[in-house]
């Protein structure tokens, strides 16, 4: 496995794997990587010829009161996870390959971006369109796979890529979760035992609503105040919101009639926690 920080490096090492005609699975991560992105770069591995891992801590998605200075970080660790998973090559960007001076070029998806966390953290998906648009021409991927933990992310860049018609196919895989079903994420490490110890109540709290959806519940009121009394459970949490929404589009669904994504974001302590279930109806 080779670890590339220079753009020419990286040049060559793309222009060699086309030239052996691989396709090219891509794993974009702002690194601390855990068995989520271990199953993102297994899942490349058994579909691609050769397999890249991006880590770049992104500035651009990070508002101003956001975690950027302290987002965990540890380069040793997530190399040897990427060796052991089958990664081919770890790309490591600087900020200033990124976002040479003077740079003033983004792309905002309209109307998914606005929703859910773009109203509650402004401009954050138009930094994060902007970053993998930069990586997806650098690495020049043939398949991209996202964790759906992030499902409006998935969906933000999935309509970037269709809407630009990148020649990239965006997969989205399943979550992986904690064995009380909290779902991994880098951010978790922020919990305090006290709060770690029932974070789980977020993903009981959605399980609790595929059941009442599955006997029948339609009331989309109901179902969210049953999870927000569930959820305000956890210690030192605040509730960012939960919604009812259509799995594709993200509109807001008052009235539960067909499959939906049920969405999740709380604040624990000093970590911003998501979650989503897609349910079926009765």
């Amino acid at each position: 496995m080779k670890t590339i920080s220079r753009l020419d490096l990286l040049n060559h090492e793309i222009r060699e794997m086309k030239a052996r005609e691989l396709k090219i699975g891509f794993v974009p991560t702002m690194g601390y990587l855990h068995e989520g992105h271990s199953s993102l770069i297994d899942k490349a591995r058994q579909e691609n010829g050769a397999v890249v891992v991006s880590i770049f801590v992104n500035p651009k998605q990070f508002g101003p009161q956001e975690d950027l200075s302290n987002y965990p970080r540890d380069l040793t660790r997530d190399s040897s996870l990427c060796e052991k998973h089958g990664a081919d090559l770890i790309y490591l960007p600087s900020e200033d390959v990124m976002y040479p001076e003077g740079y003033s070029t983004y792309v905002e998806v309209e109307g998914l971006s606005g929703i859910l966390c773009g109203a509650s953290r402004p401009g954050h998906f138009k930094g994060v369109a902007t970053v993998v648009l930069k990586l997806f021409n650098l690495v020049s991927p043939d398949r991209a796979y996202f964790g759906l933990k992030d499902f409006q992310q998935f969906r933000v860049i999935r309509r970037m890529a269709l809407d630009l018609n990148l020649p990239v196919e965006v997969l989205g895989c399943p979550i992986v979760r904690e064995k009380d079903g909290l779902a991994m994420s880098s951010r978790n490490v922020y919990l305090s035992r006290e709060q770690r110890a029932k974070a789980g109540l977020i993903h009981q709290s959605l399980k609790e609503a595929r059941n009442l959806i599955g006997n029948g519940e339609t009331s989309g009121e109901r179902v969210i105040s049953m999870m927000g009394k569930m959820i305000s459970g956890i210690p030192d949490s605040r509730l960012d919101y939960i919604k009812i929404c259509h799995p594709e589009t993200l509109e807001s669904i008052a009235e539960i009639k067909e499959k939906v994504v049920i969405l999740v974001a709380c604040h624990v302590g000093r970590a911003r926690l998501i979650d989503n279930l897609t349910v079926e109806t009765a």
